[in-house]
């Protein structure tokens, strides 16, 4: 079991939540097929609005991937991008920095954005753990313990 991080809008992760899957890279496939069935994936929105100059910087959904096939969703003609499909669980938003210090993947704390430039990485355990923790403080315990125990 592997633990992800994706980057989008949160207006993008909203879409991709509602029809649980995940997309991500602008829809490239690449990203996507790093991943397995039964691995986790939190996503970290930097903005609101993918067009929008507002920042969010939160992590605005959590979902463990339960489709084998990464596929492809015509959404127009001349963009057709790749998916995978993903359990969302009821989770809230919350604000990476209060975690800025104690998250491991971020290696320089000056400039902590930098970790998510690639729009998708590999995080520890620990890591997931505690983000998971925070998104997930109002769902019920056995959800909770069930996404801490791996």
């Amino acid at each position: 079991m592997r633990y992800w991080i994706g980057v989008a809008s949160k207006e993008h992760v909203s879409f991709g939540v509602a029809g649980g899957f995940c997309q991500l890279n602008h829809g490239k496939a690449q990203a996507l097929r790093r991943m397995a069935v039964g691995d986790w994936i939190i996503y970290y929105s930097p903005k609101d609005k993918f067009n929008g100059s507002e920042a969010l910087q939160q992590f605005t959904a959590i979902g463990e991937v339960v489709g084998a096939e990464v596929y492809q969703v015509e959404m127009s003609p001349d963009f057709v991008p790749y998916r995978r499909d993903i359990r969302y669980l009821e989770a809230q938003n919350v604000p990476i920095r209060p975690m800025l210090n104690s998250l491991t993947f971020i290696k320089d704390k000056g400039k902590w954005g930098s970790a998510f430039r690639f729009g998708h990485l590999e995080i520890s355990r620990a890591d997931f753990e505690l983000i998971a923790s925070s998104m997930l403080a109002f769902v019920p315990s056995e959800t909770a313990q069930r996404v801490s125990q791996g």
